[in-house]
């Protein structure tokens, strides 16, 4: 299992710092899918530049998901 970090980025970038582990970047990338829809339920307002952007245990960013 690797650790994936789902940080927020609207302007002012929220950091993960907990993450979660998935055995897949897929499956991370499908986390992220779901956490977006979340967000676009709970915030009908919500700001088309923000993203839930996925980063891997090494730093680097593998999928930016829009909300």
């Amino acid at each position: 299992m690797r650790t994936y970090y789902f940080d927020t980025k609207d302007g002012v970038p929220v950091r993960d710092n907990s993450g979660l582990q998935f055995a897949t970047s897929l499956e991370a990338i499908q986390h992220s899918k779901g956490l977006a829809r979340e967000l676009r339920v709970k915030r009908a307002d919500a700001d088309r530049d923000r993203y839930i952007v996925v980063i891997d245990e090494s730093g680097t960013e593998i999928h930016r998901e829009p909300v």
